[in-house]
């Protein structure tokens, strides 16, 4: 019989550093911010701000576990929420205003899709130079202005409202968490984006339609980020240009520690879900200590580093 010692050694420890992560982290700021960390109002503030990136790092696992990559988010974030504050501002139809939104999600994921499969430039390459095209379309969009959100049902549905006493960003982000690990855990789809990325030309003869495999995530992408842009119009009641300016690197951070491989073929959204809760958890702890930015994002290029790492040697291991 196998030993239970035996068991403990066939267990892939990679798998689980998101968890002790947090769990090592959430007990150093309880202990040395404990004043302000530990009260509700800033636990809760933690989960809220996760939720944009949660929903972000969703669609990333898709991309990066087909061995993609998306740069285009963050700017995908700011264009559709725009979109969407334009279309409510002249309809105030908040359901045509959303659908509006993530429309212009797809069509970008679309866009990217295609340059990628159809042209076949490194999808790195092509989300590089889109997101720099959207940061420019977000700009000339509404010339540099912010469009404020006066709408109630849409504040509150995407942002301002409560059900049971929980944030509907809460309840947005595990609808978001909940779709993405049964599609990919469950569906066929979802073995469809790990077979391509273990091995395109593999999953090309088992009859896998890699192509469109890989369409179909970047559009999940351009989806997710839509809708992380939405939420943010919605919780901040206005959209403008920099929003989701700063998060790609939060959001590759979050995906790749909670357990992606970063040259695809595995993907953890539950995961992901833990990496974006330590994230928050990292840049509200370094806030209360009195971290500037800059020294935030010195902290997340380091993290990103370690995990980049890791994963590569795990795929190495393999």
């Amino acid at each position: 019989m196998t030993s239970a010692l035996d068991r403990l050694r066939a267990v892939n420890w990679r798998d689980y550093v998101v968890y002790f992560a947090f769990a090592l982290v959430f007990v150093y700021f309880a202990i040395t911010q404990s004043e302000y960390f530990l009260t509700t109002s800033n636990l809760t503030n933690v989960i809220i701000q996760a939720a944009p990136i949660t929903v972000m790092a969703v669609g990333t696992v898709f991309v990066l576990a087909t061995g993609e990559i998306d740069l285009s988010i963050g700017s995908t974030v700011a264009v559709a929420a725009l979109v969407t504050a334009k279309v409510l501002e002249s309809t105030e139809v908040w359901l045509l205003a959303a659908g509006a939104g993530i429309l212009t999600g797809l069509v970008i994921g679309l866009v990217n899709g295609l340059f990628v499969t159809v042209v076949r430039l490194p999808s790195f390459l092509v989300t590089l130079a889109t997101m720099g095209l959207l940061v420019g379309v977000a700009r000339q969009l509404t010339d540099l202005k912010s469009v404020p959100v006066l709408d109630d049902s849409f504040v509150w549905l995407f942002g301002g409202g409560e059900i049971i006493g929980i944030s509907i960003l809460v309840w947005w982000t595990a609808l978001v968490v909940f779709v993405g690990w049964h599609v990919l855990r469950q569906k066929r789809f979802g073995a469809h984006v790990l077979a391509v990325g273990n091995s395109p030309a593999a999953a090309q003869v088992t009859g896998i339609r890699v192509a469109r495999v890989r369409l179909a995530v970047f559009m999940i992408s351009g989806a997710t980020a839509a809708l992380a842009g939405i939420l943010y119009s919605g919780r901040l009641q206005g959209a403008r240009y920099t929003l989701g300016e700063s998060d790609m690197m939060s959001v590759l951070a979050a995906v790749i520690v909670g357990g992606t491989a970063l040259v695809g073929g595995k993907g953890a959204v539950v995961g992901a879900l833990a990496g974006s809760l330590l994230m928050a958890m990292i840049n509200n702890g370094l806030i209360l200590a009195g971290l500037n930015v800059s020294q935030q994002m010195i902290v997340r290029g380091v993290i990103i580093l370690i995990a980049v790492s890791l994963s590569l040697r795990a795929k190495k291991s393999n």
